[in-house]
């Protein structure tokens, strides 16, 4: 099976870790773009961070095009995992993009995977209608 991970770049590690231990289970992983660039060091995520505080986030995606870019990936895999972990205050955090790529894989009949549950943010009836796995943190649950 084939898995796109999916998150916070925020969670760039902890997206590495998880995916090197979905390879030795026997997946194929692809990362985000721009998490790759995090982990190989050709863009700290402290600049990040700084694009998204000042609002020049968008001019990299749109450069990049990076929402068409991961919507073929999404397209060329099994499903989705949805790296959630605690963010901002909230327990699960999923964002915006994270949110859209689920949409993307629902829409195009993938598996989506929730490391952890369905957070408590507005668009919680969304999520569940999406109708994820949620792992609880176990990746050994997915099938």
């Amino acid at each position: 099976m084939k898995i796109s991970i999916v998150g916070s770049l925020d969670f760039a590690y902890e997206m590495k870790e998880i995916a090197e231990k979905l390879i030795n289970l026997g997946f194929e992983v692809d990362l985000p773009p721009t998490a790759k660039m995090i982990l190989e060091k050709e863009i700290a995520s402290e600049q990040i961070k700084k694009e998204k505080e000042d609002g020049s986030f968008s001019q990299r995606v749109i450069d990049s095009d990076a929402i068409r870019r991961y919507w073929k990936i999404i397209q060329n895999t099994d499903a989705i995992l949805v790296v959630n972990f605690d963010k901002k205050g909230i327990k699960g955090y999923v964002g915006g993009n994270s949110f859209l790529e689920m949409g993307f894989a629902h829409v195009i009949n993938k598996k989506i995977f929730l490391m952890n549950p369905i957070p408590e943010i507005g668009y919680k009836d969304e999520i569940k209608a999406m109708q994820p796995i949620v792992l609880n943190n176990d990746i050994t649950k997915i099938v």
